[in-house]
């Protein structure tokens, strides 16, 4: 028999193996044990506090199941039952259940029945849905500034772009952020009857301008249930009125102008016959939204309860930091927080977007609310914008940062936010 002799393997090699019970001669590296030098601490990323998360209750998602076990999913008795309550709720006559606020507002022009190419008055810091619904309802949108406090339209402002094209023949009010803002006061100053202003409610369920909740105040109101919204389905909305004629108006429109819906022809004593008499949108809500609506309207005070007490720990914590303004809180009436909205000014040390990356990078989230509709392309070539432009706008645009806020943020999670908005100032040499 012969023997081979194989050189031992090196440190840190292990020997190949060339077939099955035998050894190579040749080594095989193994990657270095990375050891991280006894002064140096690891990184841990910081938890990460979402700017907003959907909680869906657990009785919500029971009546979806409810729903889809009983073989009826689209519009029916769930979504006249929400309808009803959620306009018992604003202290509303009428409630008309939609598929989203956009489309609420496109719904309620409409049934006003205005002059085709009518001036429709708005904000042009709001949400740009707000200005296609003008559009889609044959009209054309006026913007007006807003002030610098409230990022809002004031009388003044009102007063000005309504005189600068002319006069206007209706308006669109917003109530941004959920702070609440004088629906008659703005409606005189644009020389607008109450009868033509739609409320633009999409963060305002909750709202009370003075004694009056947002829902009960002008013709009609529109109010959003996206899934970021105070009351959250995923989509949906819905217009209040105390007009029955109105009402009546938008729900034949939200489904293809029919006469009837489905639910409505196969109820006992129904015909399969319908007339469609007006042009129509597919804008209805299915009864699946309905009962997740139903179940999150039944909780929404607490959760509200608890955005106020949210609202109330960030301005105690950001308090005596240099350069951020914390968001105006109403004299009379009841804010709603959807949004907590700061401003960035010059002392903090660094701008909005700078610290935006700050912030990620601390693992808070935040976004910005809104992008002005004149900065946008199609609406600046689509809107009336005073020739002067719209001042107030843009110097609140670049100033505007929206927190983490939801119903589900935690104590902690808000401690951490103001924390890294300190620091942060501390790094950016806030004077």
């Amino acid at each position: 028999m012969v023997e081979i002799a194989s050189r031992p393997a090196r440190p840190g090699h292990l020997a190949r193996p060339t077939r099955p019970g035998a050894l190579s001669a040749d080594p095989v590296t193994l990657p270095p044990v990375a050891v991280p030098p006894p002064h140096v601490t690891p990184h841990v990323a910081p938890h990460v506090v979402p700017f907003t998360r959907t909680r869906i209750c657990a009785e919500a998602r029971q009546a979806v199941a409810d729903v889809l076990e009983s073989g009826w999913v689209t519009s029916g008795q769930q979504v006249i039952e929400f309808e009803s309550e959620l306009a018992a709720y604003v202290g509303a006559d009428h409630g008309i259940a939609v598929s989203s606020c956009t489309a609420a507002i496109e719904l309620a022009l409409r049934a006003l029945e205005l002059p085709a190419g009518s001036k429709v008055l708005m904000s042009t810091v709001t949400f740009c849905g707000a200005a296609a619904a003008i559009r889609h309802a044959g009209h054309v949108p006026v913007l007006a500034d807003v002030d610098p406090v409230t990022a809002m339209p004031s009388c003044d402002t009102v007063a000005a772009a309504a005189a600068g094209c002319g006069g206007v023949d209706a308006l669109v009010v917003v109530h941004l952020t959920g702070l609440p803002t004088d629906v008659r006061a703005l409606a005189d100053a644009a020389g607008v009857d109450l009868a033509h202003v739609v409320e633009d409610a999409a963060h305002a369920l909750g709202t009370v301008v003075g004694d009056e909740p947002v829902g009960s105040i002008s013709r009609a109101t529109c109010f959003s249930f996206y899934a970021t919204k105070n009351l959250a389905i995923g989509e949906g909305g819905m217009v209040t009125t105390d007009d029955p004629e109105l009402a009546g108006r938008i729900r034949q429109a939200r489904l293809h102008g029919m006469s009837a819906d489905a639910w409505r022809r196969y109820l006992p004593g129904g015909g399969w016959r319908y007339d469609v008499a007006v042009d129509g949108l597919k804008a209805n809500m299915t009864d699946v939204q309905a009962a997740v609506g139903r179940a999150q309207l039944r909780r929404f005070d607490v959760d509200q309860g608890r955005r106020a007490a949210v609202a109330a720990r960030y301005d105690e914590g950001l308090s005596g930091i240099p350069g951020l303004r914390r968001p105006p809180r109403p004299l009379a009436g009841r804010h709603a927080w959807h949004l907590y909205t700061v401003r960035v000014e010059p002392a903090y040390g660094m701008g909005r977007d700078e610290l935006i990356d700050a912030l990620r990078a601390r693992g808070v989230m935040t976004s910005v609310h809104f992008i002005p509709l004149h900065h946008l392309t199609w609406f600046r070539d689509h809107c009336i914008v005073p020739a002067e432009g719209l001042p107030g706008a843009d110097r609140v645009f670049d100033r505007i940062l929206s927190l983490p806020m939801d119903a589900v943020i935690t104590d902690a999670e808000v401690d951490q936010v103001c924390a890294a908005l300190a620091e942060s100032a501390r790094r950016g040499g806030a004077r």
